[in-house]
């Protein structure tokens, strides 16, 4: 059986950082994830607050951060992880894969989190048919059409002014009367003209084969208004994946999320988390940061 100092569950920001630092540190290392590396991180259109580039995709940074974990751990994308059972073995934990089993002395969950959904009637029917919740990955096939995005923090002004610059007709629809994202965002949309309706939820989304319309609810009239449109954008929050550390009894707060002290560790001895899935802010240098400090506490932890 294959066994590690370190097994890093997840290929994000966070997970390939502790993956560079785990390597660096001498120890035996191993990255999974169900997916290509990167998560969510592979659909940011373009960040301008990441340290060291004034832009750059989410994807071509990805791809960068996978090429220098790859020269310090073993990476396995395409893996799914079933399960992991506690043992009382020097190598801790039973990991269990969709394609083989693995030990290892500790556990990083850097499982990340998925998109939520609106729930609105019609959602799940059109899903894939004008219904998108990746700009960088639908948004070509909007251009010049009219579409709209629903959300009001970073990530939604973020791909919404990405979609007016592929051509589309985007309006931005939110359901409280000012936006969470950041003001720079803010004024940007204002810069570009994007339209804007506050005070609003999506209550169906309609149309034969693909979207043709929404109906849009006011927060705070009740009142029901039908619009033309050929597509939905949706950026309204996320789910962290927390199935493995429920089966290992990590303690979760009332949102759902991971609890960690300042050294990334959960409340089981010898399993850490960072990043989506964690209490705290959700930016891509955070998920780093915490990278870097919980694969530097799992090295001291095994010494």
């Amino acid at each position: 059986m294959n066994q590690y100092d370190i097994i890093i569950i997840g290929a994000g920001p966070g997970g390939l950082t502790a993956g560079i630092y785990a390597g660096r540190q001498g120890t035996k290392n191993l990255i999974i994830d169900k997916d290509l590396a990167g998560g969510l991180g592979r659909e940011v259109p373009e960040m301008e607050n990441y340290p060291g580039f004034d832009n750059i995709s989410g994807l071509e940074l990805i791809e960068k951060m996978k090429a220098q974990a790859t020269k310090n751990c073993d990476l396995h994308e395409m893996e799914e992880v079933t399960e992991i059972a506690k043992t009382d073995d020097k190598y801790r934990f039973t990991v269990k894969t969709s394609k083989d089993t693995y030990q290892s002395k500790t556990i990083i969950l850097a499982t990340g989190s998925s998109h939520r959904q609106l729930g609105a009637k019609g959602e799940e029917e059109f899903k894939g048919k004008g219904v998108s919740y990746c700009a960088t990955c639908d948004g070509f096939f909007f251009a010049g059409r009219d579409i709209i995005m629903v959300g009001g923090g970073n990530s939604a002004l973020q791909e919404a002014l990405y979609l007016k610059n592929l051509g589309a007709n985007v309006t931005i629809v939110h359901r409280r009367d000012e936006f969470r994202a950041q003001k720079h965002l803010q004024d940007m949309i204002k810069e570009v003209d994007i339209n804007t309706i506050l005070n609003a939820t999506v209550d169906e989304i309609k149309g034969n084969m693909l979207v043709e319309s929404v109906v849009l609810k006011d927060t705070q009239t009740s009142e029901l208004k039908e619009m033309p449109i050929n597509g939905v954008f949706v950026s309204v929050g996320y789910i962290p994946h927390t199935e493995l550390a429920e089966q290992l009894g990590v303690n979760l707060d009332e949102s759902g999320h991971i609890i960690i002290d300042k050294d990334q560790k959960t409340n089981i001895d010898y399993v850490y988390a960072i990043g989506d899935v964690c209490v705290g802010l959700k930016q891509w240098v955070v998920a780093c940061g915490e990278g870097a400090v919980a694969a530097t506490s799992a090295f001291t932890d095994i010494q």
